[in-house]
C-alpha cells in the first residue's frame, strides 16, 4: 500500500545517519519545486541539516524532504536508491521508495510490517528519536535573520501515555497513515496503520492490547563460580553475572535457551569488574538479552623475577595453546 508522508521516516533516518547535523545547506530553486505540505523554505535560504530534520518530521515539509534528497543523494533519483538500499539492509522486503516525501507514485509502496521494522530501527538513532518526540521546535536560519516554529502533527504525543511520536501521513490515494512508537516501563512497541480513518483510536487500542501481551521476566542461568588464572598471584578468580530482566510475550517465557561464552582461563592482571565472558539468551534463533560475566576481585601479575624456569615455560605453552 502507499504510505504518504510516513515515507519521511526513511528520509529523516538517512539524514541523521549522514552525520554533522550542524552543517548548513544553501537551498536552490530546484530543491523546493514540490507540491504539498511545506516547511516554508525558499531558494536562497541557508539552513542547518538539524533544522531541515525538524521541518521534515514535525511540519511534514515536502520541501524539506526534497532539500535533504539533493543534499544527501545529489538528486531525488540517487536518493531513492539510497532509501531502497537502507530498506534492504533493515529487512523491508515488500517496500519500494521513489520519492523522499511520500507523494503518490504507483511504484512507491510498502507494508505495515515493513514500516514497523523501519520505525524500530530509526528509534535507535538518538537524533531521530529526539526530533520525532518534540512537540514543537523553532528553527533559526539565514544567519539568525529568519525564524519559524514547527509544530508536531502527532496528537498522540499529548494524549497517549508513553508515546514517543514518529510520523503521520495523508494523501487521497493512501488515506490516513500513522506510525507511532510507545515506551512504557522500558518496553518499546511500534504501531503502524495504513489507510485507517480512525487511526488515533486504533493506535491507542493497539497499545492497550500490545502491552498486555508482554510480561517482565527474569532470565536465570547456571554459571561456574570461578575461572583459572595464568601468571597471576592467584590461581582462580571469582566471577559473576548480573540477573537479566526482559519483556517477553507471555507464551514464550518457558522457551528461552542460553549459551555461556567463557574461556577456560584468563591471563593476569585482572581487575574487579573486568568483563571476561558473556551469557547470550535466545528465543529460537533470536537473541533477546545478554549478560556480561565479570571478575569480582583483582588479580595482579606475578613479577617475572619471582618466576622459575618451569613457571615461565608453562605460561608460554598456555599462550601458544590460546592462539
Amino acid at each position: 500500500m502507499s504510505m504518504a508522508s510516513t515515507t519521511k521516516i526513511m528520509t529523516g533516518l538517512l539524514l541523521c545517519e549522514s552525520g554533522d547535523l550542524d552543517k548548513t545547506v544553501a537551498i536552490k530553486k530546484e530543491m523546493v519545486m514540490v507540491e504539498g505540505t511545506s516547511a516554508g523554505l525558499r531558494a536562497g535560504d541557508v539552513i542547518s541539516r538539524k533544522d531541515l530534520l525538524y521541518g521534515l518530521m514535525l511540519e511534514s515539509g515536502n520541501d524539506a524532504a526534497n532539500v535533504i534528497a539533493y543534499e544527501i543523494g545529489g538528486n531525488k533519483e540517487n536518493f531513492a536508491k539510497l532509501m531502497n538500499q537502507k530498506a534492504a539492509q533493515i529487512g523491508m522486503k515488500n517496500t519500494n521508495f521513489i520519492t523522499p516525501s511520500g507523494l503518490d507514485d504507483e511504484a512507491h509502496y510498502t507494508t505495515a510490517y515493513d514500516m514497523a521494522l523501519l520505525a524500530a530501527y530509526a528509534m535507535q538513532n538518538e537524533d531521530f528519536k529526539q526530533a520525532v518526540g518534540s512537540k514543537n521546535y523553532t528553527a533559526v536560519y539565514n544567519d539568525g535573520n529568519s525564524t519559524v516554529t514547527y509544530y508536531n502533527h502527532n496528537r498522540l504525543l499529548r494524549s497517549l501515555d508513553g508515546c514517543e511520536g514518529i510520523k503521520t501521513g495523508f494523501t487521497k490515494k493512501s488515506g490516513r497513515c500513522l506510525v507511532t512508537s510507545c515506551m512504557r516501563d522500558g518496553l518499546r512497541l511500534i504501531a503502524v496503520t495504513l489507510n485507517a480513518p480512525d487511526d488515533w483510536n486504533d493506535h491507542k487500542q493497539l497499545y492497550t492490547y500490545g502491552f498486555d501481551c508482554y510480561q517482565k521476566t527474569e532470565l536465570t542461568y547456571t554459571l561456574q563460580s570461578t575461572i583459572s588464572v595464568a601468571g597471576g598471584e592467584k590461581q582462580e578468580l571469582a566471577i559473576t553475572a548480573d540477573a537479566v530482566e526482559v519483556y517477553l510475550n507471555q507464551g514464550n517465557t518457558k522457551n528461552i535457551s542460553y549459551q555461556i561464552f567463557l574461556p577456560s582461563f584468563v591471563f593476569a592482571p585482572v581487575k574487579k569488574g573486568d568483563v571476561l565472558g558473556q551469557i547470550v539468551f535466545k528465543y529460537g534463533d533470536q537473541i533477546v538479552a545478554t549478560a556480561a560475566i565479570q571478575s569480582t576481585e583483582d588479580c595482579a601479575s606475578v613479577k617475572m623475577i619471582e618466576k622459575n624456569y618451569w613457571d615461565l615455560l608453562l605460561e608460554k605453552l598456555l599462550l601458544l595453546l590460546s592462539l
